[in-house]
Formats: C-alpha cells, structure tokens, sequence
C-alpha cells in the first residue's frame, strides 16, 4: 500500500471529494491531507504571505508523520508568484521531511511539455492582478496565453461554490481562440469531473489542477 500525502489550502472544499473520486480505482493508494491557512486569493501582500515557506513546512512536517510516499502541495500559487517558487519548496520539504516532493503547477507544466503546448487557454476564478501575473509568468516561459476567462473571486471558499456548469462555459468560452491546451488553473474550482469529456467534445486538452496533480502523482507512486 502506498500514501500520498497532500498539503491542502485551508479553505478548500472541492479538493478533497474530487481527490477521492479520481482515487477511487486505486486500491493500492490512500490519501492523507495536511492543511495550511489559506483563505483569500489577491494582489495584495498579506495574500501573498499565505505561501511562504514556515506554514508549508509546517503541514509538510506533520504528513511526515504518517510516513507519506509522496507530498504534494496541491495549490496553484506559484503560478502567479513564479514557477519557481515551487522548486524551492519542493527542495525545502524534502529537505525537511526526506520524502519526495511535487506540486499540482509542477504538473501542469509537465503536462503542457508532454502535449507540446505552446499556446493555452487559461480559466480561473482570480482578478485581473493575479491573471495578468500567471499570463506573464506563462509567457516568460515561452508558452502563450492566448484566451483568458476568470471570475474576480477573491474569497477562497467562495471559489468552491462554484458550479461546475459555470466552469465548463468559461472553459468552452476559452476554446473559441483554438488553444492547444484549456488550464483551469486553481484546484478550488470544479473543473475535475468535466474536463475529460469536454477535452473530447472540443478536441482540446483541458487541463484541471486538481486532476492533473492528482494523476500525476499516481504515476509516479506507481513508477517508484
């Protein structure tokens, strides 16, 4: 038997059920969350600070604990802070705990290269501030976005109460521009038990965090 363990934000109430469902065919995995203070979403500094490395480390240290396979920090803030940031942080917690690392927006990333995408659609639930960082950040990397649909949410619960109708329209909305892969970049919106069947339905990959990170760990548990 092998556990994953995940660093989870504090106020997210989609991650966990739709974790579950993605694991349920995996009888050879458990799945145990740590969870850090998390609970807006902006521009500001304050916001910010959420991600810092101590409240991370802190969690990370208590998955340790329970003797985890993997750790994954299933949030998407280095995708507006920089993707490095998750470097650091994966280097820091194997540092500390001894356990191997990873992240849902590391995994993004690596899907995207997989897919050889070079232009992409974006949807989020976050203002214009955090968009305008993840399109910098995306474009710094040489990757495109070229259509981008968001909510201006800042309160990190009510991104969870989203419905998933409104998610697929946006990400329907996004393949207007014909992008080579659709992110719902955040893992508080349901984007997971659609995106599947609307990449067939669109002929384009649409990438949700909280599947992506999660499959992408099943790989490398299963590998390791």
């Amino acid at each position: 038997m092998k556990r994953l363990g995940m660093l989870v934000p504090s106020s997210n109430t989609v991650l966990e059920p739709e974790t579950a469902k993605i694991l349920a065919p995996h009888d050879w995995l458990t799945c145990h969350v740590s969870r850090l203070p998390v609970v807006t979403i902006s521009a500001e500094d304050g916001s910010r600070g959420q991600f810092d490395l101590p409240p991370v480390l802190a969690a990370a240290k208590l998955l340790a604990d329970a003797r985890v396979d993997l750790i994954l920090w299933n949030g998407t803030a280095a995708s507006w802070l920089g993707f490095d940031r998750d470097r650091t942080l994966t280097e820091a917690i194997e540092a500390q705990t001894g356990i191997p690392a990873t992240t849902a927006v590391i995994a993004i990333n690596e899907r995207l290269a997989q897919l050889g995408a070079r232009r992409i659609g974006l949807v989020s639930p976050y203002v214009e501030a955090i968009e305008s960082d993840i399109v910098r950040n995306y474009g710094a990397a040489g990757t495109e976005v070229v259509a981008a649909e968001r909510l201006d949410i800042t309160d990190n619960m009510a991104f969870g109460l989203v419905p998933a109708a409104q998610v697929a329209a946006m990400v329907r909305a996004a393949a207007q521009a014909r992008p080579d892969a659709i992110v719902v970049m955040c893992t508080n919106l349901s984007g997971a038990s659609f995106a599947e069947t609307l990449s067939t339905d669109l002929g384009i990959p649409v990438l949700d965090s909280v599947r992506v990170a999660v499959e992408h760990c099943v790989d490398r548990l299963r590998a390791g």
